[in-house]
């Protein structure tokens, strides 16, 4: 295929709420362009990005995919993001690799909460963003009230460029304000249309939007608001190079319309595209760490005389394959069977079988020019996050950040003797999608899975059995209580042991006494005149210790106490270290009982963020989670809420709030510290506990 510089590509994350109809379109443009072979559908499983066996089946994105349209002398290269929040990771990680953003909003379903938070990570990212009403030939879809929308929720700089003629089933062709033409599509396999004068019903419309749209640019550039002021005529191509720079600064988002499924508007949104979307080489410079500490930066531009540089912002594991790391040149260029240095992990990979990536399928190439996106299969050790750069110039480009996960699982295998096929393959996924996190809980002794909502995990379950033949359940994850004693109290533990010939002999007495908390586990020796041989003394320590691990009232690690051992009395013969661990056990058991043991609960802190709308709802779901509130903060429109909640009362607590707010709630989590359950939660904790002892004997 042919290869294009930084100056003729584009690369575009397409965003958006799930079902706006992102993949649809991308498959129409690529189609429109020829780099699609047919016209694929969400709804056959056919569509070009949507090729997991998994999204075939449930019909949505769960991953993200690329692919290329080459049009006007130009090479736009597609990320389809996913668009429901389960999957926000690899819509983060499209924003990434992209230069700007095509953001999609349903003509009948119209602005919701995926397209505000991908609007806002894309301006975070200080991105041009292109805005496209899709599905304008579906019933109920309203153009106006979308556009109203997106200027009363997202931004009041957004500026209509193309109007629809006709919406829903009338919905016939596109009005380009530039062009001052009507484009009526007819019905032609790839988009064809006739270039016609303005229908006399949309000469109304046509006038107030092309007012509109010029005193929009106008007011963006001094010398063509003078003009304007002036009376002059602005021609069509001031008027593009107008909005591309203020597309640039942020200042305007246009805004068209398309239906993929008949093809109308497609072939209009890659001709706008190409003219208003910044190619790779204009972006600005890139600042990477260099240095055997990475204390220095480096600036890195879409240059092909530069060294080369490529951040891997995806990995997706492939039968018969192995893994495939998706990557943007970010500088440089570098040609098939090059080696590259992973500065990441200080190891080089030979990139064997470059490739540009079209859907499931990986076209060869022989070269990959700055500003690219491609494919190389079979590295040994690179993966997500991982910059490739030359060992004669190692960088470390800025990694991607990903959302932090907000529901947890404990996760085993269903047959006994594949716990390590499953750990294996929970980590293989992990490299896939860093916002799947694995963890061992040495205090539950559970694996813990972590993700970003229960779909989530759910499809990360059936992968699992797909590709590394592992079946895992899910199950509620235990919670690591503790407990702990609030007085002080002393006694003995006394060991002795005869069955003929050499016996056992351990005595010692102990003072027990709480410690602030977190302060843990303090063994003071108070022993005077040799009443245990100082040899011994250690050993009633380990058994003080073994014996806390065990707890006292329901099998829970005490913690947050202080032992004196103060007393005892020893055997000539029969005293060793293992009496006195006894002993120390024996100790243990007799006064801790006597302190007043309480159990304690894990707290987490949580940030959360709401709409003032549903302020109400969320402090009383957590007041009746027995949530401690700290403070609350409001910026006229959101509500940041900090609390102290308990640990137990947190599962799918994102899912919950998710229904509250209507998908506008965020939080994050931190562990905060223990405090003591109140007595009927302790109460209950006890029950389960013997109910699990009772279970374990049957």
């Amino acid at each position: 295929m042919r290869e294009y510089d930084s100056a003729g590509i584009r690369n575009i994350a397409v965003v958006g709420h799930g079902a706006s109809g992102k993949t649809s379109l991308v498959d129409a443009l690529c189609f429109a362009a020829g780099s699609g072979k047919r016209h694929g559908s969400t709804k056959d499983g056919t569509a070009l990005t949507d090729h997991l066996p998994e999204e075939i089946e449930r019909g949505y994105s769960i991953s993200l995919g690329c692919a290329f349209a080459a049009w006007q002398e130009s090479k736009v290269n597609f990320i389809d993001t996913p668009g429901s929040l389960d999957f926000q990771g690899d819509a983060v990680a499209g924003l990434a690799a992209a230069d700007g953003a095509l953001c999609v909003i349903g003509a009948a379903s119209g602005v919701e909460v995926g397209t505000e938070r991908m609007f806002r990570a894309a301006i975070a990212r200080q991105d041009p963003v292109l805005f496209v009403v899709s599905m304008m030939d579906k019933e109920h879809a309203d153009f106006n009230r979308v556009y109203q929308q997106i200027k009363d929720r997202l931004t009041s700089k957004v500026i209509p460029v193309e109007i629809p003629c006709g919406e829903g089933a009338n919905f016939q062709g596109v009005i380009n304000l530039f062009t001052q033409r009507a484009y009526m599509y007819t019905t032609g396999v790839k988009g064809e249309y006739v270039e016609r004068d303005i229908p006399a019903e949309c000469r109304a419309q046509f006038e107030t939007y092309r007012q509109e749209l010029i005193e929009a640019i106008s007011a963006t550039n001094d010398t063509l608001l003078e003009r304007y002021l002036d009376g002059q005529e602005i021609d069509r191509d001031t008027a593009i190079h107008g909005m591309k720079d203020a597309m640039a600064r942020l200042d305007l988002f246009p805004l068209f319309c398309v239906s993929s499924d008949n093809m109308i508007g497609v072939r209009a949104l890659l001709t706008e595209l190409v003219q208003l979307m910044p190619n790779a080489y204009e972006m600005e410079e890139i600042h990477a760490l260099t240095g055997a500490e990475g204390h220095s930066t480096v600036q890195l531009h879409a240059r092909d005389d530069g060294p080369f540089a490529a951040l891997v912002f995806k990995t997706l594991n492939e039968p018969h394959v192995g893994e495939v790391s998706y990557f943007r040149v970010l500088s440089g260029k570098v040609d098939t069977g090059q080696d590259v240095f992973n500065a990441t992990r200080d190891s080089v990979e030979k990139l064997g079988h470059l490739s540009v990536p079209l859907g499931k399928e990986r076209l060869e190439v022989a070269t990959l020019h700055a500003g690219d996106i491609g494919c190389v299969a079979k590295l040994r050790n690179t993966h997500t996050n991982d910059t490739l750069s030359t060992r004669e110039h190692p960088v470390r480009l800025p990694g991607i950040t990903y959302p932090e996960t907000v529901v947890h699982f404990a996760v085993r295998a269903t047959i006994r003797g594949e716990e390590d096929k499953l750990q294996q393959g929970l980590h293989r996924l992990h490299d896939e999608d860093p916002t799947l996190t694995v963890h061992y809980n040495p205090d539950t002794h559970e694996t813990i899975v972590g993700g970003m909502g229960e779909r989530h995990l759910d499809v990360a379950m059936s992968v699992l059995r797909r590709k590394f033949g592992v079946n895992a359940e899910l199950a509620k994850p235990r919670i690591a209580y503790r407990e702990t004693i609030t007085a002080r109290a002393e006694g003995q533990g006394r060991h002795k042991k005869q069955s003929g010939g050499r016996g056992q002999f351990g005595d010692c007495w102990i003072r027990m006494a709480p410690m602030p908390r977190g302060e843990g586990y303090l063994f003071d020796d108070k022993i005077v005149g040799g009443a245990i041989p100082s040899k011994y003394v250690p050993a009633v320590d380990r058994g003080v210790q073994e014996a806390a691990a065990r707890g006292v009232l329901a099998g829970f690690p005490l913690v947050d106490f202080r032992v004196e051992v103060y007393d005892g009395s020893t055997h000539s013969v029969d005293s060793n270290e293992m009496s006195f661990k006894m002993a120390g056990i024996q100790a243990f058991k007799s006064v801790a009982g006597k302190c007043r043991p309480v159990i304690l609960e894990p707290l987490d802190l949580l940030e959360i963020t709401v709409l003032d709308a549903f302020l109400g709802d969320v402090l009383g779901d957590l007041s009746g989670r027995r949530g401690a509130i700290l403070g609350t903060a409001s910026d006229g429109r959101q509500s940041t809420i900090r609390a102290v909640v308990p640990q137990a009362e947190l599962h799918l607590y994102a899912t919950q709030l998710f229904s509250l707010t209507h998908g506008y709630g965020m939080l994050t989590r931190r562990f905060s510290g223990y405090e003591q359950v109140p007595h009927d939660s302790a109460q209950r904790v006890i029950a389960e506990h013997v109910r699990e002892l009772e279970a374990a004997d049957t």
